[in-house]
């Protein structure tokens, strides 16, 4: 081989490992801008306790086991409260609220799981003989958004 052959191949070579590949641009997908979700909780009867509002990503503990969700504990205020959850991806979203008013951070229920203290879930749902469904409760979060939802608790 010629050395102005050799020359241009290994210029070729060198150029071919600084452009990237066609698959990397691919790969590198654009992430939507986090989001937001103001839940303005109505329904409050007094300023005892506190308030507890638990966002689930998913089905899984919905809506009794704030463990399986982002919480947070409020103090709280006759007639509203406002709960905010920052930093959100996109995607489906259920809240669960409870006016924990003798403070042991949890819904207090009866014998057959029926709650004592006031509670509420995203799109209001208060089906009567069970607990709402993840379902029946969610809610689309779309990337860059704030998001404002109101919930009416109620015994």
């Amino acid at each position: 081989m010629k050395v102005a052959t050799l020359s241009l191949l290994l210029g070729v070579s060198i150029l071919a490992t600084m452009l990237p590949r066609p698959d990397a641009a691919l790969s590198q997908e654009v992430q939507p801008a986090p989001a937001s979700l103001l839940v303005t909780v109505t329904g409050l009867k007094d300023a005892t306790g506190e308030v507890g509002c638990a966002l689930y990503a998913s089905a899984d503990g919905f809506p009794m086991e704030p463990a399986k969700a982002v919480q947070q504990w409020l103090p709280s205020q006759a007639g509203q409260t406002e709960c905010r959850f920052t930093d959100l991806a996109p995607g489906r979203y259920a809240v669960a609220i409870s006016h924990d008013g003798n403070g042991n951070r949890r819904t207090d229920t009866g014998i057959f799981g029926i709650p004592k203290e006031a509670w509420g879930v995203s799109n209001n749902v208060r089906p009567g003989m069970r607990p709402p469904r993840f379902e029946e409760a969610a809610i689309m979060i779309a990337g860059g958004t704030d998001t404002r939802i109101e919930v009416e608790i109620a015994k």
